[in-house]
């Protein structure tokens, strides 16, 4: 697995970057360092995983914003919730709440599938992330959250 992009900090520490660094404890700086804590808190393969993951999304959609909801639930957001990162025992669970709108060609989504909204890829420990597959549904998701928030033009 590939490792996320990191930018130094004073005394030769690093971090995950970020899109901006604010005192505000609801900002994305804030839910940036709960996301860290919580990948070094797993320190095994869902940490690693979730690391990953969270680097394709800033690939995919520099934009997305990073915020912590639910009580320790990762969330990337763009004119609305791209996905969630929720790790459990056995997986790393990505749920896109906007999933069954989004064309997946590759067939990553392999959970919550008989919802008529949401979407989710489970995955586990030996699992192989197809990372432009997984791009293009951040990138799907980003395009329909912005869509969405567009106000309709009127034909006159």
């Amino acid at each position: 697995m590939r490792k996320p992009a990191t930018e130094k900090l004073s005394a030769g520490a690093t971090t995950p970057r970020t899109a901006a660094r604010s005192p505000n404890p609801h900002s994305d700086a804030s839910a940036s360092r709960l996301i860290d804590a919580r990948i070094e808190a797993l320190g095994d393969w869902r940490g690693e995983t979730l690391a990953c993951v969270r680097a394709l999304i800033r690939e995919a959609c520099p934009e997305a914003v990073e915020e912590w909801k639910w009580r320790g639930v990762p969330v990337w957001s763009h004119g609305g919730i791209l996905c969630t990162g929720e790790t459990y025992k056995t997986v790393v669970k990505l749920t896109f709440f906007k999933g069954a709108a989004i064309e997946d060609p590759k067939g990553l989504f392999n959970s919550s599938l008989e919802g008529s909204t949401r979407r989710a890829i489970d995955l586990h420990e030996s699992d192989r992330i197809d990372e432009e597959a997984l791009k293009a549904l951040i990138r799907a998701a980003a395009g329909l959250n912005m869509a969405a928030a567009r106000p309709a033009r009127s034909k006159t």
